[in-house]
């Protein structure tokens, strides 16, 4: 399935700068930025963990709205990116230029007037807009109980980002994840809801309801143990604030510690995971996914 949401996404994005080619050149170029922005590849992480929830939960695999809902989710996740680029300054993304660099740069070799730098964020900002909009324009059409999860997911994750950067800005954003100790929940910094509405979605699309709550604690327990292995291991989130904690405060002993808690939340998700009712193979395939992303390897 995520092939055919490949598909989409590049017909999607086609379409739309066919359709400003010759309305509105300049306009397509800012199309022409997010298409190859979402070219670019990545993980595909958020698609991956809905059609894993939905397929799961019974869903039809040959239904085009699972995979409008999956391509929605990825555009979700090119907004938050590019935008996250421009708060961080950052000046590669997979390898190439972040968009509001490659955009400020063209500002530069035009010799346009204003100011290259805000050119170019404000050009990203537009793009992440516009791969908003065509994100809420695949889910439109989606089932009522869908579109709330997909506003608690646009919500959160916008809450979230900003309390994320906010505490790193005031010196405040503690390296040591010790509230994921019991599982996350609602205001984890790390944002759980990457991994809990994706989930949901996937089981209100697939019409299993009765799913709502065991996936949200499956998602608990589990991004719960992928905090506390990133801390442990340095994951991106983690600079050297988080390695002078852990060789600090983290001994033998204290390290093995934390290594039970990661496997007693990942035990915890596992048995959450085979005691539903799933489709064939499925309550397995969660408990290895969940055994993969807390991993030392994974």
């Amino acid at each position: 399935m995520l092939d055919r949401v490949e598909e989409r996404l590049r017909t999607v994005l086609d379409e739309e700068h066919h359709r400003w080619r010759t309305a509105d050149a300049r306009g397509a170029g800012l199309v022409e930025s997010l298409a190859e922005f979402v070219a670019a590849g990545g993980d595909r992480a958020r698609p991956l963990v809905f059609l894993t929830g939905y397929l799961a939960a019974g869903g039809d695999p040959d239904a085009s709205r699972a995979v409008d809902a999956a391509a929605a989710l990825e555009l979700l996740d090119t907004c938050t990116l590019i935008r996250s680029d421009v708060r961080d300054n950052a000046a590669l993304r997979r390898g190439m230029p972040t968009l509001h660099v490659s955009r400020a740069a063209e500002h530069e070799r035009g010799g346009w007037a204003g100011e290259a730098r805000r050119f170019g964020e404000s050009t990203a900002t537009l793009a992440g807009d516009l791969a908003l909009a065509h994100a809420d324009r695949l889910m439109a059409p989606l089932p009522a109980e869908a579109r709330r999860i997909w506003d608690e997911l646009r919500t959160e994750r916008a809450i979230g980002s900003y309390s994320h950067h906010a505490m790193t800005a005031e010196y405040l954003d503690d390296p040591w994840p010790g509230r994921c100790v019991t599982g996350c929940d609602v205001g984890c910094a790390a944002g759980w809801y990457a991994l809990r509405h994706p989930l949901r979605l996937g089981a209100a699309l697939a019409g299993r309801p009765d799913l709502d709550g065991p996936y949200e604690a499956y998602a608990r327990s589990l991004h719960a143990a992928w905090r506390l292995r990133g801390f442990l291991d340095g994951g991106p989130e983690y600079a050297w604030d988080a390695q002078l904690l852990r060789e600090i405060l983290l001994e033998p002993e204290e390290h093995d510690v934390a290594e039970e808690l990661i496997q007693e939340l990942v035990e915890r998700a596992c048995r959450t995971a085979e005691s539903l009712s799933l489709a064939a193979g499925w309550g397995e395939e969660l408990a290895a996914f969940a055994d993969r992303v807390a991993s030392q390897d994974g």
